[in-house]
């Protein structure tokens, strides 16, 4: 039998290569994959070649094992159905529809405990935002958010609509957030968001501030900013909305992006508390009530809920891999959600 597999195989280059798929050994199953979702930040800033070299792809899945050295493997969406079962697995494994944090790939052995069993409620297109939910469980956890706050969500891609989305469900006083693209600011406010910028139209964050406040913030100024455009400048903005004593939450993976922080201001004298939320770990002060399957439990819930299989903006077969990532960089204002299809 054999499979497909997506390999980044330079700078913005990917290329599609078939090998022979191994049968499901002890304790393993074989699933086919129907959808797996491209991460327009982490898999974008990837494509385009910025990140660290040498660094693990990721140290807690075992599907990404290795480092950051072409060629490689990577993706972590993938949605499929058991199709064998090794030895030592329970027959009624077979036909589960099943998640795995999984590198792009028609079909893949994997171990059962390392499958998220879906439930009927959580189609195969809500499923593939599963890591994204789970990501912005872990930003609306880390951030505290608190009866009455004011809160301000910097970038709405996938991650930031789904953190304005778990926030909209929140009793905020307001919930703000900021955008280059209009298609995202639109979905943001029917999520909840009362009212949505573009960045580019506001001169400086000071300028901004005052729009936010004639839009209902507080004067005081936020009390909570997620920071997930992925743009390390974007943090300037931030610091600049936030009121005294505030936090800044930042969920992005900037690679190798920088950018000139300014902490001579209104960092420093608002005595402004900064954390870097990043999902494959659980908070410290949490882990006495919370683990990561309590959390996926929520996420779950989350899916069903939230429904953001209907974000899906784009499908491509996988042979047309090349196609599906240069559109991320052309035209990433006409994009929510890529994914990639696979025939039965």
């Amino acid at each position: 039998m054999k499979r497909q597999v997506l390999l980044h195989d330079a700078r913005e280059s990917v290329v599609v290569v078939e090998e022979a798929c191994p049968s499901p050994g002890e304790g393993e199953v074989l699933v086919t994959t129907r959808l797996s979702g491209i991460s327009a930040g982490s898999e974008g800033l990837i494509f385009r070649g910025l990140f660290p070299e040498g660094m693990p792809l990721d140290a807690s899945l075992s599907a990404m094992s290795g480092q950051f050295c072409y060629p490689f493997r990577y993706g972590y969406c993938c949605v499929g159905e058991v199709i064998q079962c090794g030895g030592g697995v329970q027959a009624n494994w077979l036909g589960k529809r099943v998640f795995a944090f999984h590198p792009h790939i028609s079909r893949f052995t994997a171990r059962v405990a390392e499958l998220t069993e879906l439930p009927d409620g959580v189609s195969d297109e809500d499923a593939v935002f599963l890591p994204n939910m789970e990501t912005a469980a872990n930003l609306v956890q880390d951030g505290k958010p608190m009866l009455g706050e004011e809160v301000v969500v910097i970038g709405l891609g996938v991650v930031g609509l789904l953190t304005c989305a778990i926030l909209g469900q929140f009793p905020l006083e307001f919930l703000g957030g900021l955008d280059f693209f209009p298609m995202r600011r639109q979905m943001a406010l029917r999520l909840g968001a009362a009212v949505t910028f573009n960045p580019a139209e506001w001169k400086d964050s000071h300028a901004l501030r005052e729009g936010f406040q004639a839009a209902g913030l507080a004067a005081r100024g936020a009390d909570l900013v997620y920071e997930l455009s992925g743009s390390p400048a974007a943090l300037n903005t931030a610091v600049g909305l936030c009121g005294f004593s505030s936090r800044i939450v930042i969920g992005s993976w900037y690679g190798r992006n920088n950018a000139p922080l300014d902490l001579g201001g209104m960092f420093h004298r608002n005595r402004i508390h900064i954390l870097s939320s990043q999902v494959s770990t659980l908070a410290p002060e949490l882990t006495g009530r919370w683990d990561k399957k309590r959390r996926l439990e929520v996420v779950l819930n989350q899916l069903e809920r939230i429904k953001p299989g209907n974000w899906i903006t784009h499908r491509f077969p996988l042979s047309e891999a090349s196609r599906a990532f240069r559109l991320l960089l052309d035209s990433p204002e006409k994009i929510t959600q890529v994914v990639f299809d696979y025939p039965a």
